[in-house]
């Protein structure tokens, strides 16, 4: 981390590098955008580093310091946010803080299904919420800094249970224009002639290497694959032509003039989303918690893998 860097100046950094447009950005932070435009430029001068690469006075990539920069960014974000959060816990007199992750794109009916979350055993129990990518979400669990997390398509490791409470395609974004912008859904076939825009691998293996693998049994050698790390980034590039992009979760639609997103049909680019935890996790709230969450999401489907959460005697 830089040395003196104002938590402002952090915040300013990570939420633009998630949005990637000054104007959202902005509206997020609640400043206006001459202030957010201020902050960026000062802090890039300051250290002589360019973390944004700009085009007309646009945002369009996040350079490689930029993407080390927000990595750094967010986790000191993070632990000021947790330690602030059981400081006021411990000084109102909670039972407990709740530390709950969930991806950038979550289902809003997610988040107010754990909003709405109250558990008789523990009226004073307090829920903190945190945005991450997916791996970044599977680190945090296992490091113990959030207690549960909803994580799509989570790797198999012997230090997490996981539970899935939902199932999801994944999204295609298109031109449209493109030949087949006209189809429901789409099977990767459709878009073997396009330029491919997808999530970096590190962003999330388990996703990458299925589009890649079900690209293979296909007989399909993706065209100038870029990588990128959020879903609007990805957008952005298909409105100025770039390709066609493949993501887990669909942004906000409307983002782009002139851009679709469409559902995927292949059977193999369909992941569960998992409501995950530690496996040594002994904590009778985070049980109860996550047990509560699940009953909400196929209750009959789930049932016996519920129980498998580590419930303490």
């Amino acid at each position: 981390m830089f040395p003196n860097v104002e938590g402002r100046y952090l915040q300013a950094v990570v939420v633009l590098a998630a949005e990637l447009n000054f104007t959202r950005a902005a509206h997020i932070l609640h400043i206006s955008q001459p202030a957010l435009s201020k902050q960026i430029t000062e802090l890039e001068e300051q250290y002589q580093l360019r973390l944004f690469v700009r085009e007309k006075g646009r945002i369009v990539d996040i350079t490689d310091a930029g993407r080390a920069f927000v990595e750094e960014a967010r986790s000191a974000l993070f632990h000021t946010e947790r330690a602030i959060h059981l400081a006021r816990a411990a000084h109102e007199g909670s039972e407990s803080v709740l530390m709950v992750g969930h991806s950038h794109h979550a289902n809003q009916d997610w988040i107010s299904t754990i909003l709405a979350i109250r558990l008789p055993l523990y009226p004073k129990l307090r829920v903190r919420l945190a945005t991450r990518f997916a791996m970044e979400l599977v680190r945090s669990v296992l490091a113990g800094e959030l207690s549960l997390a909803l994580v799509t398509a989570p790797p198999e490791d012997g230090q997490i249970t996981a539970v899935p409470f939902a199932r999801a395609p994944l999204y295609a974004a298109l031109s449209e224009d493109h030949p087949a912008a006209g189809k429901e859904r789409l099977t990767l076939r459709d878009l073997a002639q396009d330029d491919w825009i997808v999530f970096a691998r590190q962003v999330h293996p388990v996703i990458y290497d299925a589009i890649l693998e079900t690209a293979h049994l296909e007989a399909i050698a993706p065209r100038d694959a870029h990588d990128t790390f959020t879903a609007q980034q990805a957008v952005y590039l298909v409105s100025q032509h770039a390709g066609i992009a493949i993501f887990a979760e669909p942004p906000c639609l409307g983002c782009h003039d002139g851009v679709l997103i469409k559902p995927l049909s292949d059977k193999s680019l369909s992941f569960e989303t998992s409501l995950i935890m530690r496996t040594d996790q002994d904590s009778r709230a985070v049980n109860e918690f996550g047990r509560a969450f699940l009953k909400k999401y196929s209750p009959q489907r789930l049932a016996e893998k519920q129980m498998d959460l580590p419930l303490p005697a």
